[in-house]
C-alpha cells in the first residue's frame, strides 16, 4: 500500500492541520508551503500537518516496515532557520495536539533545531542542526537506568565520566543521530526506510545513516515548522522557550510517500 500526497491540491481533510496565528499553510502550484511570519520570542507559532489529532497513541497509524519519502526545500540554511521543523514519525508526547497523558519520547524523522535548541543525546553529535534521528525512551533498559538519575546526572558534569557513562544512557533511550550535511535551501529527496531491526536515512539515495535502534510503533506522521527551541542535556538541563522570527520563513513540500 502507498499513501501518496497531491500536491497540487489543498490539503486534505484527512491531514490534520495545526497552523497558529502568524503561521500558514499555503497552497501555490504543485507545492505547499508551511510558512512561519516574523514575531516575537515568547510567541508561539507552528505550520503542522499531522494525521494523529484526537486519536489515542494505541491507535496511531503507523508501524515498521515502511517507507516515507519526502521532497522537501526550507527558505533558509542550517543556522539561519531559527526554531524547528521536520518530518517523520513520533508520539506527541508532549500533549501538543490532544489531551493525552504525557509520555516519553519515541521518534524517526529528519529534524532540525537551530541554537539555543540544545538536546545533546547523541555522544558525537551536537545538540542543534539538521539530523536523522531516532530515539525510543518507552524501554525497559531506560525504566531500570532511570532509578540511577539522582546519583548519574552529577557524574555527567564531569566529562571524562560523561564520555565513558553517557553511551550506556543513549543505547537505553534509543538514540541515533547523524548530521544532514545537504544544502537545506536546495530541493532534496528525503527518505526513512523504517524497519523492525534497523532504520536507514537516504538524501537523493545516498545514505546518512544506518542504525538498529529504529523505535517501535504505532506512531503518528507530522511535518512541521516552528519557533520552538528546548534544551535537553544529560548534565540535568532542561528548558523550553520560543525564539524570535526576524523574517518570514518556510518549508516547502511538492512530493510525500508512505509505502507500507
Amino acid at each position: 500500500m502507498t499513501v501518496k500526497v497531491n500536491f497540487s491540491k489543498e490539503p486534505a481533510p484527512s491531514w490534520q492541520q495545526h497552523v497558529l496565528p502568524g503561521s500558514a499553510i499555503e497552497h501555490s502550484g504543485s507545492l505547499w508551503r508551511f510558512v512561519n511570519d516574523p514575531v516575537e520570542a515568547g510567541r508561539y507559532t507552528n505550520a503542522q500537518i499531522d494525521d494523529y489529532q484526537g486519536l489515542r497513541r494505541r491507535d496511531f497509524l503507523w508501524k515498521p516496515p515502511l517507507t516515507l519519502t519526502v521532497h522537501a526545500q526550507f527558505s533558509h540554511p542550517v543556522g539561519e532557520l531559527a526554531g524547528t521543523a521536520g518530518f517523520g514519525f513520533w508520539n506527541d508526547p508532549f500533549m501538543m495536539t490532544g489531551a493525552r497523558m504525557p509520555a516519553l519520547p519515541r521518534a524517526i524523522w529528519f529534524f532540525y533545531a537551530s541554537p539555543p535548541s540544545n538536546m545533546k543525546l547523541d555522544l558525537d553529535t551536537p545538540g542543534h542542526g539538521w539530523k536523522a534521528a531516532t530515539i525510543d525512551a518507552i524501554r525497559l533498559p531506560f525504566f531500570s537506568l532511570a532509578l540511577t538519575a539522582p546519583l548519574a546526572i552529577p557524574l555527567m558534569n564531569i566529562p571524562a565520566l560523561y564520555r565513558i557513562l553517557w553511551p550506556i544512557g543513549q543505547r537505553a533511550i534509543g538514540v541515533s543521530e547523524a548530521l544532514v550535511e545537504a544544502d537545506m535551501t536546495a530541493w532534496h529527496t528525503y527518505q526513512i526506510e523504517w524497519g523492525v531491526h534497523r532504520a536507514l536515512f537516504q538524501v537523493d539515495g545516498q545514505s546518512v545513516m544506518d542504525c538498529d535502534t529504529p523505535p517501535r510503533g504505532p506512531l503518528g506522521f507530522v511535518i512541521w515548522i516552528d519557533n520552538q527551541a528546548l534544551i535537553a542535556t544529560p548534565q540535568g538541563r532542561l528548558k523550553w522557550q520560543t525564539v524570535m522570527l526576524s523574517e518570514r520563513q518556510w518549508m516547502a513540500v511538492d512530493g510525500l510517500e508512505i509505502t507500507v
